[in-house]
């Protein structure tokens, strides 16, 4: 009985080599490109979690890297009910528009790239005709405690890919100015961070030409990130 149990055993592992597939051959949409990257937290209210990009070669999804993660100080929310100011990382799925920093681009960032300077800021004023938007200088429209000056965070914004939440056609209220970027003291305000070294690991892994989309949410239940 024991060598008939263990035959079946290797009979189904040969059928089924890697159990339920990677994660992003789960998910619900992958955004069409061929780079992925998922940002899983084990629960609502977790502040930390795991960031892996995955490659897709040959119709099958294969890791590329991973990362901790950290999340907003109050955890994830869905992203389409979202309220601004509410330190909560948007669940969803998103493009990724375009990378900055305030140091250099790494050596091959294929990424559009800017440079952050004393003049650029990202306008949350919610009356202001430049919300969810890269500004330089900051618009008359804007007011400085409504926008984050980015050169002030030289440490999280020393590389950063921008998460298109709410970018396309921004809804005031909804929140501005989530992105992917290093690691700050501890959770954040709303966006996902990692570790410097894994964030310039990325940027030199992103290609444009392939649609890297970011995908945001939990292992399981109404936020599991396999429903985006």
């Amino acid at each position: 009985m024991r060598t008939a149990l263990l035959t079946g055993s290797l009979i189904l592992a040969g059928l089924f080599p890697y159990g339920p597939g990677p994660l992003p051959a789960r998910l619900a949409d992958t955004g069409g490109g061929s780079q992925l990257i998922t940002a899983v937290a084990p629960a609502p209210g977790s502040t930390t979690g795991r960031l892996t990009w995955w490659d897709r070669r040959a119709g099958h999804w294969f890791e590329a890297g991973s990362a901790p993660a950290r999340f907003g100080a109050n955890g994830l929310t869905e992203g389409g009910s979202r309220v601004q100011g509410t330190d909560t990382t948007p669940t969803g799925l998103y493009e990724l528009p375009y990378a900055f920093g305030t140091a250099r681009a790494p050596a091959g960032t294929a990424y559009r790239y800017r440079r952050v300077t004393e003049n650029s800021w990202w306008c949350q004023d919610n009356a202001s005709a430049a919300y969810n938007r890269w500004s330089e200088p900051l618009p008359a429209d804007c007011a400085p405690g409504e926008a984050e000056h980015l050169i002030t965070y030289r440490t999280q914004y020393a590389h950063a890919l921008v998460i298109a939440f709410n970018y396309d056609r921004p809804v005031r209220g909804r929140g501005a100015g989530i992105f992917l970027h290093v690691n700050g003291k501890g959770a954040t305000a709303g966006c996902v961070s990692v570790p410097a070294r894994e964030m310039r690991a990325l940027l030199r892994w992103a290609d444009p030409r392939r649609h890297p989309h970011i995908a945001i949410g939990t292992g399981s239940g109404p936020l599991a990130v396999t429903r985006y």
